[in-house]
């Protein structure tokens, strides 16, 4: 589809990937101590992931005819309804492929879309819900600022599982890399309701690593559980790399953090 007529494509740019919507809703629409029975709805798009260039879409298909809103579709009380879907949102901006967000998600709707009705403005009101735009917002100018997070959107280059087979713990880790490889980006999910605290994950270099985001914090709405901003490279083997970060990872939350200093 996103190849060129002369070489056996239909000649569009980009191609929407349903495949990733659905597993991956699927998956966050199931109570977290489920979820590692299910991990394979998050990984398997590695199969696939650079057959096409993909637009990663959370569409109004999702959100009408009674499938209810993003938020709504989150298991939990409402904190854990917040902070799954600033999982949720975090989770795409760091995955490849461009990305696609429907109105009213960006604060929260808890309403599905209905074409006859605006949008619930009135929520901003509140600061559980202007704290998700800020995230929103955060995330998109991340996005737009790093090259390691769009460069290598639709090549394999630009991706790397750090690891992909913690399903006990329900946690991912990988890298986004730039294509002069110079300012990787490593984002690490946990998709549970627990803190995960001296967590390793393998990198390959260092001094270290700053943390560019944590969905967990608290001008997000989160419970402000982190790693004080910095992680620090150690001489550890870890995940078949030559050394390693120890972090904190918050619950339901996203880390993205970019290695800073000479490798």
């Amino acid at each position: 589809v996103s190849k060129p007529v002369h070489l056996g494509g239909l000649g569009f740019g980009f191609k929407w990937d349903m495949g990733w919507m659905h597993d991956t809703l699927s998956y966050f629409s199931r109570d977290p101590i489920h979820r590692s029975f299910h991990h394979n709805e998050l990984t398997f798009r590695s199969v696939y992931g650079y057959s096409e260039n993909y637009v990663l879409p959370l569409s109004h298909d999702e959100v009408v005819y009674g499938k209810g809103s993003l938020l709504a579709k989150m298991p939990g009380d409402s904190w854990q309804r917040f902070a799954g879907l600033r999982l949720l949102l975090s989770y795409m901006f760091a995955t490849p492929g461009k990305k696609l967000l429907f109105m009213g998600a960006e604060f929260g709707q808890w309403n599905e879309w209905y074409h006859e009705n605006s949008l619930d403005w009135h929520l901003l009101d509140e600061e559980k819900h202007r704290s998700l735009r800020l995230l929103v917002g955060t995330l998109n100018h991340l996005y737009a600022t790093e090259k390691a997070l769009f460069e290598g959107d639709c090549e394999p280059g630009g991706f790397q599982w750090v690891d992909c087979n913690d399903s006990a713990g329900s946690i991912l880790s990988f890298l986004r890399i730039d294509r002069a490889s110079k300012e990787p980006i490593l984002a690490v999910c946990n998709f549970t309701p627990v803190t995960r605290k001296n967590y390793r994950i393998g990198v390959d270099s260092g001094p270290y690593w700053r943390e560019l985001l944590n969905s967990d914090a608290a001008e997000f709405g989160g419970s402000g559980q982190g790693n004080m901003g910095m992680a620090e490279f150690n001489p550890v083997p870890c995940h078949g790399r030559e050394g390693s970060v120890v972090l904190t990872l918050p619950p339901l939350a996203a880390l993205y953090l970019k290695r800073e200093g000479s490798p």
